[in-house]
C-alpha cells in the first residue's frame, strides 16, 4: 500500500518509510513468505488472554479499481482501457455481535468489494458505514447469521512504555497470527495527520496486518495497528497503532453522527520550538504559537490573534500542538471553554464558545469515501482466451499428463475474470461438473450454462501461483445474451 497523505507534509527522511499496512495480491494471490522459525511456549496466561480476543479479529479482502483513470480522473498515455482490478488484504476486529467492524480506513479507501473472513473461516460481505482520513479509521458492517464475539475496548490513556502487548492481523493474508511486544514509545508524530499520537510498538506489524487490534494483558484492545516504519516492506519492530481511546471516539461519532462532528475555533497552530521561542524572546518552548485565525470564527471573536501563544486550555497544559487540536476537537459542539496566551508578553485569558466544524471545509480534507464502481464487461467468452496446455506448461503446473484442461492465454483487462483473481497461466480444469480438454469444450460447457440462464458459470482452476496445494472453484458472471 502507498504512503497515505492526509493533506500534511512528512519528514523529508520518513516519507519513503511510512507505509500503510494493506497488502497487494494483484491478480497473481499471494507472494509465499519465507520459512517460519518455531516459537517458544508462550508464557503462562497469554493462550487464556488471547482466546478471548482472537475469535474478535477478521480478515478483510478488498478490491479496488487501480486504473490511471480511477486514480488521475483522466486517462494515461499508453494505459490499457477498463478497469485494472486489484486485490488487497487488511484486518480489522469486532466491537459490536451484530456485525460493526473497525478497520482502517487505507484498507477500505476506494474498495468497491470488501470480504470480511470470520475467525471460524465463515465469509460474508461487508459494507462501509463511515470512515474518517484523518484518524485512518473506517467502520464495515456485515449481516452474520448468529451474534459474533466483540473485543472490548481498553484504555490507552494507561499505557506505559515498557507495558506487553500483543498485535493480532492478517499478516501477508496468511490468516489470524499473533506477535508479543511492548510498548515502545507513546504520543508518536509520524505525520499522518495534524492530530498524531500514536503508540509505537516492537511487536511484528506487517503488511496485511493493517486495521488489526493492539491488545493489552487484559486482553482489551488498546489500539488499532495502522502503520510501520522500514527500509523494506517488512517489519523492523517499528510499529504504530492508533490509541484506542482516540479510536473509540471517532468510532463513536461516525455512528452517531456519520462523520467526525468534530468541534471547532477556527484557528491553526503550530509547536513553540526553541528556535521560535528564542525569536519571539519567550522564557521557554512551552506552548502552541497560532498561526492563522479564520475570519468568523470563535477564535477570532474572542480576540484571539496570530503570533499568540497558546499555554493553557481550561485548566489543564496540552502536551504539544497535537493535544490540543485533539482537545478541541473532542470537545461538544457549543462547549465554553477558557485559553490562557502570552500575547506580545502579556498574559491574557481568553473566552470562546466551540462551534460545529464547517462540513464542506473538513470534507476537503477529511472527505468521506467515494467508491465508484467499475463497469466491467462480460463478453461472450467471459474475456478469456483460451489454449490447448502444453507439455511445458504441465511440467511447469505440476499437472500430470493424462489429466485434461486448458489454459487461459489472455484476459481482457476489464473483464470478470480479472475481478476474481484469475490470471493468464492459470488452468481450467473444469466447466461446472464437465472436465475440458479444448477451447472448444470449454466454450460450449459455458454456453451450456448460459442456456440454463444461469447467472454465474462455475470453473474449477489450477492457479498459476498456488498459496495451498491443488486447484479451487471459481464463479464468474453471465450475461443472459452474451454480449
Amino acid at each position: 500500500m502507498s504512503d497515505r497523505r492526509l493533506g500534511v507534509s512528512r519528514r523529508p527522511w520518513a516519507a519513503s518509510f511510512v507505509l500503510g499496512l494493506s497488502v497487494f495480491f494483484g491478480a497473481l494471490g499471494v507472494v509465499p513468505p519465507g520459512a517460519g522459525a518455531r516459537a517458544d511456549d508462550a508464557p503462562a496466561g497469554t493462550a487464556t488472554i488471547l482466546n478471548g480476543v482472537l475469535p474478535s479479529v477478521v480478515n478483510i479482502t478488498v478490491r479496488k479499481d487501480e486504473s490511471a483513470a480511477t486514480k488521475t480522473g483522466a486517462a494515461t498515455a499508453g494505459a490499457q482501457p477498463g478497469p485494472v482490478i486489484k486485490a488487497f488484504v487488511g484486518s480489522g476486529f469486532i466491537i459490536d455481535p451484530s456485525g460493526l467492524i473497525v478497520t482502517n480506513y487505507h484498507v477500505v479507501q476506494n474498495a468497491f468489494l470488501i470480504t470480511v473472513t470470520l475467525f471460524d473461516g465463515t465469509v460474508l460481505s461487508g459494507t462501509t458505514l463511515g470512515a474518517s482520513r484523518y484518524a485512518d479509521i473506517a467502520l464495515v458492517k456485515v449481516t452474520p447469521s448468529h451474534p459474533l464475539v466483540a473485543a472490548r475496548w481498553g484504555d490507552s490513556d494507561k499505557m506505559q512504555v515498557g507495558d506487553q502487548v500483543f498485535a493480532a492481523g492478517n499478516p501477508f493474508g496468511l490468516g489470524v497470527s499473533v506477535s508479543a511486544g511492548i510498548v515502545s514509545a507513546l504520543n508518536r508524530d509520524i505525520q499522518n495527520s495534524p492530530y498524531d499520537d500514536y503508540i509505537q510498538t516492537d511487536a511484528a506489524i506487517n503488511h496485511g496486518n493493517s486495521g488489526g487490534p493492539l491488545i493489552d494483558m487484559r486482553g482489551h484492545v488498546i489500539g488499532v495497528d495502522s502503520a510501520i516504519i522500514s527500509p523494506d516492506p517488512g517489519s523492523v519492530g517499528v510499529g504504530f497503532a492508533l490509541p484506542s481511546n482516540n479510536a473509540r471516539f471517532v468510532v463513536d461519532r461516525l455512528r452517531t453522527y456519520g462523520w467526525i462532528h468534530p468541534s471547532w475555533l477556527g484557528l491553526k497552530v503550530q509547536a513553540v520550538t526553541p528556535e521560535l521561542a528564542n525569536a519571539f524572546g519567550l522564557k521557554s518552548d512551552h506552548g502552541s504559537v497560532v498561526s492563522w485565525i479564520f475570519p468568523g470564527s470563535p477564535a477570532e471573536k474572542a480576540g484571539l490573534m496570530i503570533g499568540d501563544i497558546i499555554q493553557r486550555l481550561d485548566k489543564g497544559e496540552p502536551s504539544d500542538d497535537r493535544a490540543l487540536l485533539r482537545d478541541i476537537a473532542q470537545l461538544p459542539v457549543g462547549s465554553h471553554i477558557r485559553f490562557r496566551v502570552d500575547h506580545a508578553g502579556q498574559e491574557q485569558t481568553l473566552d470562546m464558545v466551540t462551534q460545529e466544524w464547517p462540513r464542506n471545509r473538513w470534507d476537503e480534507n477529511d472527505a468521506p469515501l467515494k467508491v465508484v464502481q467499475p463497469k466491467l464487461s462480460i463478453p461472450r467468452n467471459l474475456g478469456l482466451t483460451l489454449g490447448p496446455i502444453t507439455a511445458d506448461e504441465r511440467k511447469t503446473m505440476g499437472h500430470q499428463a493424462d489429466m485434461p484442461g486448458v489454459v487461459i492465454k489472455d484476459i481482457l483487462p476489464n473483464s470478470d475474470p480479472i475481478q476474481q483473481g484469475l490470471v493468464a497461466g492459470d488452468m481450467i480444469l473444469r466447466v461446472q461438473d464437465k472436465p475440458v480438454g479444448t477451447p472448444e469444450e470449454a466454450a460450449a460447457a459455458i454456453n451450456a450454462v448460459r442456456a440454463e440462464k444461469r447467472d454465474y458459470v462455475a470453473m474449477l482452476v489450477l492457479p498459476k501461483v498456488r498459496t495451498v496445494p491443488g486447484p479451487r472453484w471459481y464463479s464468474l458472471a453471465l450475461t443472459p445474451d452474451g454480449n
